[in-house]
């Protein structure tokens, strides 16, 4: 299963994903009477506040109770109805989710059907607050970004890996482009992995030269280098955490300290001591001129795209 610390999404630009509310959230209130039989043409996200219900959908049987989260596929038969005396209520969103205006990402997903959504505690308010402040017809931009926030935290937990490209021609460059995504998300979701880059380049169903050269144009990166600079975003979590360099290093695959740092100094622009105190700096509200927002700047990336452009 591919884990990403920072998601499955994390490798996909914000400006190529499209995320469309085709109405307004239904506001669940069921007795235990209620019964459903439907079929929808677009995703439904459903999420549970109060209550009790099962849902047949495929042939599976689902659950919901509180802090569950369930997605409805397009196109997908379900059949639910309460299980409990208490009333059943929550959201379910209706939604498209398109890569570049035009690719189904849900599409590309493998899934689970429902799962408990991390952090409950922290989201309940804000899905009582969702549901509270659907408006009548339009969709509002709160609604808009707070549902991204409920979608993004559903996909981190039921996501279980993406599913297998199938072989398109090299002239579409959305499934081109999609297929680099993909390969990117999965190198950041297991950057230690020794082998995860030719895993990952076995998949792929281009010519490899031609994928490899798109790939770095792309990411600006080749495939191993961006495993090595993914290495090097986990060696940063390590050290603002307080681990040693020593400790980083060998958390993060390097015998050789010494080279770590050398590595470490090439991608992030400083070496892991003076990351450190930087990230110490920062904690205290001490920031370097120019820098008050705290931005850490990369420099890797514009200079590989200088020598390899």
């Amino acid at each position: 299963m591919d884990k990403n610390e920072h998601g499955p999404l994390a490798a996909i630009p914000v400006q190529a994903l499209s995320l469309n509310l085709t109405r307004s959230a239904i506001k669940m209130l069921h007795s235990p009477s209620w019964r459903i039989d439907k079929t929808n043409a677009v995703h439904d996200l459903v999420i549970c506040l109060t209550g009790r219900a099962v849902y047949e959908i495929g042939g599976e049987q689902v659950v919901m109770e509180p802090g569950s989260a369930m997605l409805i596929e397009a196109n997908t038969r379900f059949i639910g109805r309460t299980v409990s005396s208490d009333l059943y209520t929550g959201v379910a969103q209706h939604f498209t989710l398109d890569v570049f205006g035009r690719m189904d990402l849900i599409s590309q997903m493998e899934i689970r059907r429902a799962v408990r959504l991390p952090r409950w505690e922290m989201l309940a308010p804000l899905v009582r607050h969702y549901r509270e402040t659907v408006p009548l017809s339009s969709i509002t931009l709160p609604q808009h970004h707070m549902f991204m926030v409920f979608l993004t935290q559903f996909i981190e937990a039921a996501f279980l890996g993406w599913r297998e490209q199938q072989e398109a021609s090299v002239d579409n460059p959305d499934a081109l482009s999609l297929a680099v995504m993909v390969a990117a998300s999965r190198i950041a979701a297991d950057p230690l992995n020794d082998g995860i880059v030719e895993t990952v380049l076995a998949s792929i169903p281009y010519n490899l030269d031609y994928f490899r050269r798109t790939f770095r144009r792309q990411v600006g990166l080749t495939p191993t280098k961006y495993q090595e600079f993914k290495r090097m975003e986990r060696a940063m979590g390590l050290l603002a955490g307080g681990r040693s360099v020593k400790q980083t290093a060998a958390f993060v695959g390097y015998s050789d300290s010494y080279y770590f740092s050398r590595m470490f100094k090439h991608y992030i622009g400083v070496s892991p001591a003076g990351y450190k105190a930087a990230e110490r700096r920062h904690r205290d509200g001490q920031f370097p001129r120019g820098q008050e927002d705290g931005l850490v700047v990369y420099p890797l990336i514009a200079r590989n795209r200088e020598k390899q452009g």
